[in-house]
């Protein structure tokens, strides 16, 4: 298989570019990733809707992957629970390596095309749950393996890749293929790939909250109160919702309920 992520960059001699010249060019290739993911909107699309269909029914969503691909996958799981109020354990990332390797890479880790699946299994994987496999090169055995394994158990599976014809999407039902082309740095995914990667991610994550209901209007309603700032917020949309022009009033309307949804809906009640 031919790998546009492994292919030369289209810039040479890096070591003699000014520091203006290197921005510049990096920013100049950045520019052509969301050009890249507009092409993959009909496959992120079909995903979506597969997993939303699945966590309407109470199942549940995990993210996989190797180095940087598991990384964001692990960032976008961790933030939807404060975003969105959601469960934890409803969204899941898991990484080659496990725990250590979100901070140091775990040698070979990746290459253990068995292990993906002992990870799911901890969790009580079932038929469910949705499984994404992230992956740049979209030849990750540890996402292969996991991936192949829940096709045989009925555990529907998708995958972010950003090579075409790749192994990982032959062996996802709803693949999401992000061609970005060669990397600034050659063979460096935690570039293009890894924000082409964490765009789609936030698209995924965050229209399936707003289909389950996690968002009303435009506001995260749901979201947990866990800071001043995020205090705040809550206030200031619970006072425009309700039209309490006293700003104490509705913070203590905000924390006496937990959540901008509760406080609004016992505002009329109380």
């Amino acid at each position: 298989m031919q790998k546009t992520t492994e292919a030369d960059s289209y810039y040479t001699n890096l070591e003699t570019m000014s520091v203006q010249e290197l921005l510049f060019n990096m920013n100049k290739e950045d520019k052509t990733v969301p050009l890249a993911v507009e092409k993959a909107i009909l496959q992120i699309e079909k995903l979506v809707a597969a997993i939303v269909e699945k966590m309407q029914q109470g199942g549940r969503l995990f993210y996989m992957g190797a180095g940087t691909s598991g990384r964001l996958g692990i960032l976008d799981a961790s933030e939807c629970p404060p975003t969105y109020g959601i469960e934890q354990g409803r969204v899941v990332g898991l990484i080659a390596g496990g725990d250590t390797a979100i901070r140091k890479a775990v040698e070979f880790a990746e290459d253990d095309v068995n292990q993906g699946w002992v990870d799911l299994q901890q969790y009580h994987i079932n038929s469910n749950d949705v499984v994404i496999g992230i992956a740049a090169s979209g030849t990750t055995p540890y996402v292969i393996g996991a991936l192949d394994t829940c096709n045989r158990n009925s555990v529907l599976t998708g995958c972010i890749v950003c090579n075409e014809g790749s192994p990982v999407a032959a062996v996802s039902k709803f693949p999401v293929e992000v061609v970005v082309g060669p990397e600034f740095v050659t063979g460096s995914t935690r570039m293009k790939s890894g924000t082409a990667q964490k765009l789609v991610l936030n698209m995924i994550s965050t229209s399936v909250m707003i289909k389950l209901g996690r968002v009303k209007g435009n506001k995260m309603v749901d979201m947990q109160l866990s800071n001043d700032k995020l205090v705040d917020r809550g206030t200031r949309m619970v006072m425009k919702n309700t039209g309490l022009e006293d700003y104490e009033a509705a913070k203590a309307l905000l924390l006496k309920h937990g959540s901008v949804r509760k406080a609004t809906e016992n505002f009329n009640i109380e």
